[in-house]
């Protein structure tokens, strides 16, 4: 049978709102997750004195392996619904939201954005909502969760929905299209089947809503884009770099430069879970053979691409960024680590050009001294040394970066443009 196409999804929530419960019910109610297994959260759940996370627990039990040890294989967060397969990518707390949402090896394809209907919307709401639409993710889903908490009070459920489509609207959020799903997690109203609590929803389940999804497009009709992971070299043999095909098609045979080095080469031949292959496309992650590269010609952050069309090796880019965590402040000069694509590399912010407002995404200040956490901006950046980078526009997957110091993350943001080196 053909496989089904495949999506990312991502999660996010106030902390409270029930989102690590909404993540297991749907494994549980999709198959992904076994009545055995849930016997067991069940079982663990209540010996920690929390009776009613077992849900909470399937997605938890990746942190320390649950304080105790006990191991449950969950099918990697993997579930499937009548039209895809999806991957749950996991964001727990802020910081890791972010981290795993840009530097993750992949990248959502779609976002559901959990909201209690008992505790209505938070500033972590909002700025979730935010962050979902600076990094460039598509499509969204609202679960208005916790109904059971409100008594399936459809005042209840109207008013959290007004209330969160008057803050994501500025941010440009099509409000009119999207689904607004009351559930409970816990009791698991709307998740797989339409709840007789609330006769007067008339939308979509939440499974039924993930089939609405739009399958993203592979980019196979755009210029060749690989950024290469790791490189390995066999003896007798030659050079195998490894990487995800972002954009383009890698066949064998096919000439091909790597930047910013400029070091041509062929490829010889390709490999994916050790089958060979005569072509691969975007979402692929290969390993791929060519003669002739000296030894450490290339490396981890080089990107593949035709010699008519090379990956561009930038002298200096503007991105829109969000500060998310930084103890003082950003001025200009700053130069910490940026994580774009595979590459790690210092970069200087070289001027602040101007702040959002982003409750409103509107200009909130020109050219100011200095951005804090919360803060997003428009800057111009210097890489110290040569890399390569694309508009967010042009190549997704090369147009976002995350921004690294003092060990955490401490902004993330998109290319809006670029100045290519001489």
């Amino acid at each position: 049978m053909a496989s089904k196409p495949h999506l990312n999804l991502i999660f996010t929530g106030h902390v409270d709102h029930g989102k690590s419960t909404l993540v297991g019910r749907t494994l549980y109610d999709t198959g992904a997750l076994s009545e055995n297994d849930l016997r067991k959260l069940k079982e663990e759940a209540a010996k920690l004195g929390k009776a009613t996370f077992e849900f909470a627990f399937a997605m938890d039990r990746l942190k320390e392996e649950r304080e105790r040890g006990v191991t449950i294989d969950i099918a990697h967060k993997d579930f499937n619904t009548a039209k895809y397969y999806f991957t749950i990518i996991d964001a727990p707390g802020h910081k890791d939201f972010v981290k795993n949402m840009i530097t993750g090896a992949s990248q959502a394809d779609a976002a559901v954005i959990v909201c209690s209907a008992k505790e209505g919307v938070q500033a972590q709401t909002i700025e979730h909502a935010f962050l979902l639409k600076v990094l460039g993710v598509p499509q969204f889903i609202i679960a208005i969760n916790k109904m059971d908490a409100v008594n399936y009070d459809k005042a209840a459920y109207e008013k959290t929905k007004a209330e969160l489509s008057a803050k994501i609207k500025p941010m440009g959020y099509p409000v009119d299209k999207l689904s607004f799903i009351p559930t409970s997690a816990y009791m698991g109203d709307n998740i797989a089947k339409k709840s007789d609590k609330t006769p007067w929803y008339t939308g979509p389940t939440l499974i039924e809503a993930f089939d609405m999804l739009v399958e993203p497009k592979k980019p196979t009709d755009k210029g060749l884009r690989l950024p290469i992971q790791e490189v390995f070299n066999i003896k007798g043999q030659g050079t195998v770099p490894v990487g995800r095909v972002e954009a383009g098609i890698l066949k064998a045979g096919a000439k091909i430069v790597f930047m910013p080095q400029n070091v041509p080469a062929e490829v010889k031949s390709i490999e994916m879970h050790h089958q060979q292959l005569t072509q691969a496309i975007p979402g692929d992650n290969v390993g791929f053979l060519v003669r002739g590269i000296e030894q450490n010609a290339i490396g981890r952050g080089s990107v593949v691409g035709e010699p008519n069309n090379p990956p561009s090796v930038v002298e200096e880019f503007t991105a829109q960024i969000v500060v998310l965590n930084h103890p003082t402040a950003i001025g200009k000069n700053y130069t910490p680590v940026f994580h774009l694509h595979t590459a790690q590399l210092a970069c200087t912010i070289v001027e602040i050009v101007e702040k959002k407002d982003p409750k409103t995404g509107q200009t909130a200040e020109k050219n100011p001294q200095f951005i804090k956490t919360g803060d997003v901006a428009i800057v111009k950046i210097k890489p110290t040394k040569p890399v390569c980078a694309e508009k967010f526009s042009d190549f997704p997957a090369l147009g976002r970066f995350a921004i690294r110091d003092m060990g955490q993350t401490v902004a993330a943001g998109i290319i809006l443009d670029i100045k290519k080196r001489a």
